[in-house]
């Protein structure tokens, strides 16, 4: 098994064209063609993560967080980071980072949060538009069928819990093929009819060129009129955050303490009590106060991340609690995530997670 066979896996699962636009996620270092021997698996590579790669005799490090995050102009071992780097080429270990596109994954970072605290009825917080596209083609009726099940196998027809979504409208196509055309009916020359069925499909942005590839070959016609519409609708599927129910409302002081015991917090930054239970919860791994007026404008009773700034406290306006516990503490299981992808799907090589805490912080 090929490091390459394990990030084609992922980034089918989780494509890299859902990160955000400053981020840097995939292969950070090494040979994408190197042979497995085993993964291990982090929130964050530091030195003493690669040194625990080396003893465990794991020539692949998937981390949560890039280490490569702004450009580097020198390798030189100055910081922590080309240190790191230079571990990793010294003894050709491999490294990837899955950040903000497992964020905005609906059965990432988040959904792994809202497993741990009990939560039903989740969805994202957030969801992202200009990432879905329509895609409709005109399609003989008799070659509906087949053109269907290639555009399905290939991604299309995708609406939240729901597959193989499509609509179609029937209706006459005119053609006149000329000079060297090789038409699939009708007489060169000659202006001719054809009944023929419009096909539309909902197609993830990642996912267009493979579909309309898919669709082409499985298209009887010689040239295939069709079109490629990008959506302003939200995919529900997919962006930050998430939100959710507690089977039984607590309160809130309750609800701190079994916030704190699940992430094992040294400490929980909040705002002040609002003397009411808790029933809706929104929350977001990392660093996620810029959603805090989403999780306001859906009645939330408590937003839950980590790295909220003096003063975006004050945002809370007496309309919502406020929980920071912590970015390390928001996304610590999310190695428990990542290796459960891999173990479902590879049994060839050991997959690890590090027993190395990276939290930089510490709690007097």
């Amino acid at each position: 098994m090929k490091v390459n066979d394990v990030i084609h896996y992922l980034e089918e699962l989780v494509p890299k064209s859902s990160q955000e636009s400053y981020d840097n996620c995939g292969l950070l270092v090494g040979d994408k063609n190197s042979i497995i021997t085993s993964t291990l698996i982090c929130l964050d590579c530091t030195e003493a993560v690669v040194e625990e790669a080396i003893k465990k005799g794991s020539n692949l490090i998937i981390a949560h967080h890039p280490l490569i995050f702004k450009g580097l102009k020198s390798l030189t071992g100055a910081t922590y980071i080309e240190r790191t780097i230079l571990a990793c080429i010294k003894n050709d270990i491999a490294l990837y980072a899955i950040h903000t596109n497992l964020d905005n994954y609906s059965k990432g970072v988040n959904f792994e949060i809202g497993q741990r605290l009990g939560l039903k009825n989740l969805k994202v917080l957030a969801p992202k538009n200009g990432v879905l596209y329509k895609l409709s083609v005109f399609v003989p009726q008799d070659h509906l069928i087949s053109l269907n099940t290639a555009v399905f196998e290939s991604g299309a027809g995708k609406i939240g819990n729901y597959e193989e979504c499509h609509f179609n409208s029937v209706g006459t196509g005119t053609f006149k093929p000329v000079n060297d055309a090789n038409p699939f009916s009708g007489e060169l020359n000659k202006l001719n009819e054809s009944l023929e069925v419009k096909a539309e499909y909902i197609v993830s942005a990642h996912l267009i060129q493979t579909v309309v590839k898919a669709m082409k070959e499985a298209h009887p016609y010689e040239e295939v009129a069709h079109d490629i519409i990008l959506l302003a609708n939200e995919n529900e599927s997919e962006g930050s955050g998430m939100v959710g129910e507690l089977e039984t409302e607590m309160y809130e002081i309750d609800f701190l303490a079994r916030l704190k015991e699940i992430f094992q917090c040294g400490s929980i930054r909040h705002t002040a009590f609002l003397n009411k239970k808790i029933k809706t919860v929104a929350f977001c791994g990392g660093s996620g106060s810029f959603l805090l007026n989403r999780a306001k404008r859906l009645n939330a009773d408590v937003y839950i991340t980590g790295d909220f700034k003096y003063h975006e406290f004050f945002d809370a306006e007496n309309q919502i609690l406020i929980a920071d516990i912590g970015h390390y503490e928001s996304e610590q299981y999310t190695s428990d995530l990542i290796a459960d992808i891999l173990k479902k799907k590879f049994t060839t090589f050991a997959v690890h997670k590090t027993v190395i805490n990276t939290n930089p912080i510490n709690y007097f």
